[in-house]
């Protein structure tokens, strides 16, 4: 028996952040997760698969548009048309009624759990091998309940499990998309549990498999790295299950670090950029990280922030390949005698509190509610934290300089 496992299509994901970009570009981008589902759906019929796994968000929102509905639609008929099994639930971004899901009806669909219980659906291959799929569909984008009881013992067929959720965490605010215990989910013994919801492809088991296939199109730099699904392999005498990773995602998101030991001139900068990203053999969206920013001046900064400038790099990379990120590290501390040292840190550590920052963010906030999220990020407090460091590092040393020049 064979099987395609994937997740987290987020179809109709607004790419935020990335409006800058050319008109046919940002369509590029726009379309990657359509793109990565339809080879999906090519690799579920060439290889002939008997089942095909969704573990939910496949819309980025609960009312998703027309377009995104159509083609979802069209995808899933090529499977059924080829009475290829498509078992699939909503997750926490999806959370609709079966009546809102435009599929056409066919004994070959099958939505799981649409009223936030565990369902048990058994079905036979064309050569007769027997298995089960167990699972459930949010309502709500919240759930909070453990809802690993209520899945039924395994019993003498194959048997997935198909969740959408986390594992539990000691923080309980988090716990809220239904929250499980790793080795709970081990004991219920099923032969392989295909997850979704964390967009960071991973196994947390091999035996008994618990996979992440993670997402189908990486969305920002944060979702680096290839994105697609797995094809799953069972051995119907034995049992015994193998698992590929199939990369279907047209577009990689790819982090690159830029060492600066000195001072540069923008022309040097501009080339040393360029240098850093010419082994290209697929599309590839780029985060730049400068490393020893404190060696650029204002007017150097400025120019690596202007999007105008990502753009004029872009231009001379191949695959139609884009910088859309620039960020700024330094790698040296601050030299600064104990006291103003000690005066510094003690500084640092207050503005960037937690409840600070939320202060001096207050005003943006109020401007913009997708801030929020944003700001409660420990990853964008680094970042500003970098940023403020560099910035006061140049400043201090444009000082010195002065100073040793007088």
């Amino acid at each position: 028996m064979k099987f395609i496992h994937f997740a987290d299509a987020h179809l109709d994901s607004p790419f935020r952040g990335l409006s800058f970009l050319p008109s046919k570009t940002f369509k590029q981008i726009y379309q990657a997760a359509d793109e990565s589902l339809t080879k999906i759906i090519d690799l579920a019929l060439d290889e002939q698969v008997d089942l095909v796994l969704i573990a939910g968000d496949t819309f980025d929102n609960n009312k998703p548009s027309p377009r995104s509905q159509l083609f979802f639609a069209r995808e899933i008929k090529r499977l059924t048309d080829a009475k290829i099994q498509v078992v699939m639930i909503f997750g926490n971004h999806d959370h609709m009624n079966l009546d809102d899901l435009l599929v056409t009806p066919s004994p070959y669909f099958k939505l799981l759990g649409a009223s936030e219980k565990v369902e048990s659906a058994s079905f036979e291959t064309k050569n007769g091998f027997s298995y089960v799929v167990n699972g459930f569909s949010y309502l709500n984008n919240h759930i909070v309940d453990d809802k690993l009881t209520a899945f039924p013992a395994k019993g003498d067929s194959y048997t997935f499990g198909l969740m959408h959720a986390q594992e539990k965490t000691t923080q309980a605010g988090q716990n809220v998309y239904a929250p499980f215990d790793v080795n709970e989910m081990k004991d219920l013994d099923y032969d392989y549990f295909a997850l979704g919801h964390i967009h960071l492809r991973q196994s947390l088991s091999k035996d008994p498999w618990i996979v992440y296939p993670g997402n189908i199109q990486g969305r920002h730099i944060n979702e680096m790295g290839p994105k697609g699904c797995y094809l799953g392999q069972i051995d119907e005498q034995t049992g015994q299950t193998a698992i590929t990773f199939k990369e279907t995602g047209p577009i990689v998101w790819q982090e690159i670090s830029v060492e600066l030991n000195s001072s540069v001139t923008k022309t040097d900068l501009q080339t040393k950029i360029l240098g850093n990203l010419s082994d290209i053999n697929q599309t590839t969206y780029f985060s730049v990280h400068l490393v020893g920013a404190q060696y650029l001046d204002g007017d150097e900064r400025e120019l690596v922030q202007d999007k105008d400038f990502w753009q004029s790099i872009s231009a001379n990379l191949n695959f139609n390949s884009q910088l859309v990120d620039v960020r700024f590290e330094s790698n040296n501390r601050l030299e600064l005698n104990p006291n103003d040292q000690t005066s510094f840190e003690k500084a640092k550590s207050e503005v960037f509190s937690q409840p600070n920052f939320m202060k001096i963010s207050k005003d943006w906030l109020r401007k913009d509610p997708l801030a929020e999220k944003l700001v409660s990020d420990p990853r964008f407090q680094d970042e500003v934290k970098e940023l403020a460091e560099v910035k006061l590092s140049s400043r201090l040393k444009g000082i010195n300089n002065e100073t040793e020049e007088n």
